[in-house]
């Protein structure tokens, strides 16, 4: 039966709690907030949270003092007629722009006052218009610039942003974002199949106790030291079309019909992508796995080949259980950083094959819409989370507890 954790003990505990919470819950929470609004930084009607109407008072104050402005040029362009008419119209627009004008943010807006202000700004369009009419001849300055002020302060009535659960239905009819998963799919499955392949091997050989191993396993590391983007700059002229020599080589192999397509069809830039993750991480699962290897008992080895039994014999009876920890450590950890890929993909390709956390960049970052951004996170979110349960249920679950 498992011991109960003392209070001392959780107050050693409590500190890390804090750290988890608020540099990895937090983020989740947040994220989880902003899916359930249209929330868009470029976009001054959705640039906030709005569960209610609000009027954006700073801009509806600066756009009516640029009427008057325009309005007072106009002053001594018109008879006496027109000026009483000019006069009211600059009355009646100081009137409503004056309790904003300490205003620094937007004020909520209750569903009267978002008619009073509309209704406003088309009494304001039509006055403008009718002593445009009036004096046809004159060229009045207002008219140059009434409709766009017009129409801005009609967009400073800013109503509520909250969707509820429309991004998430938005999300399973997205056609580009299971394109986007499909993609991180493929990369992630066949990418950590070599480094898991290639890993165990370089392990292996790193296990051994011959002369110079040393040196066989700094070497074999420098790919893992290299930052990502560096890794990715230096495969990027390995490919590149006119003088890499990957790209040559793969050219006279026949595996592509020319080197420029290495990186610039579909095929060929998930194959440059793979081929350079695969070399950076090898090393870095060959590591977890080597940790492994070094803690299992060299005096079974030493029996089983007493009792006749050969190396694949060995290694399947033998070395895989006792290893199955280490491997559970090592594919979780590289199949959730290849499954989060950005970096590689972002320098190498710029982009291309698109993966979820750069469909997710581009949605966020490059068209501001950090609403539905944040429902494509959360569905990375749950896609990791169910990657680590079958890992766990597969690999054994009481190794965790272990």
């Amino acid at each position: 039966m498992p011991k109960r954790i003392t209070w001392r003990q959780f107050l050693f505990v409590l500190p890390l709690l804090l750290l988890v919470s608020v540099f990895s819950l937090y983020p989740i929470f947040t994220s989880g907030v902003y899916s359930f609004f249209d929330y868009q930084t470029n976009d001054q009607t959705r640039n906030a949270l709005y569960t209610e109407g609000h009027l954006n008072a700073p801009l509806f104050h600066e756009d009516g003092t640029y009427l008057n402005f325009y309005l007072k040029k106009d002053l001594s362009l018109v008879d006496e007629t027109g000026q009483q008419t000019i006069a009211a119209l600059q009355q009646d627009i100081l009137e409503a722009i004056s309790p904003y004008a300490e205003a620094k943010q937007p004020l909520a807006l209750s569903g009267e006052g978002a008619k009073q202000v509309t209704a406003f700004v088309a009494n304001i369009r039509q006055r403008v218009k009718d002593l445009e009419n009036a004096y046809p001849d004159v060229e009045l300055n207002i008219s140059k610039s009434a409709d766009s002020l017009l129409d801005e302060m009609d967009s400073t009535v800013v109503g509520s942003n909250f969707i509820g659960l429309e991004g998430y239905k938005r999300l399973g009819q997205d056609g580009r974002f299971f394109s986007a998963l499909r993609n991180t799919l493929v990369f992630t499955i066949i990418s950590v199949f070599f480094e898991l392949l290639i890993g165990m091997g370089l392990a292996l050989v790193m296990n051994r106790a011959v002369r110079g191993i040393g040196l066989v396993r700094t070497v074999s590391l420098i790919p893992w030291a290299i930052p990502t983007a560096v890794s990715a700059l230096i495969w990027t002229y390995l490919y590149d079309g006119t003088s890499g020599i990957v790209a040559r080589l793969f050219t006279q192999l026949g595996l592509i019909a020319s080197p420029e397509l290495l990186l610039t069809s579909a095929s060929g830039t998930m194959a440059a992508a793979i081929i350079a993750d695969v070399w950076k991480t090898t090393p870095y699962m060959a590591l977890l796995l080597l940790a492994g290897l070094q803690v299992i008992d060299h005096g079974l080895y030493e029996s089983a080949s007493v009792d006749g039994a050969g190396p694949v014999r060995t290694f399947i009876r033998i070395t895989l259980p006792l290893l199955k920890p280490s491997l559970l450590v090592a594919l979780l950890f590289r199949t959730l950083d290849a499954f989060r890929v950005y970096d590689l993909i972002a320098v190498l390709t710029k982009g291309t094959p698109e993966t979820l956390s750069i469909y997710a960049y581009k949605v966020m970052v490059g068209q501001g819409n950090y609403g539905y951004g944040a429902v494509i996170v959360l569905a990375m979110f749950v896609c990791v989370g169910l990657i680590a349960l079958l890992y766990v249920k597969v690999l054994g679950a009481e190794l965790i507890n272990e």
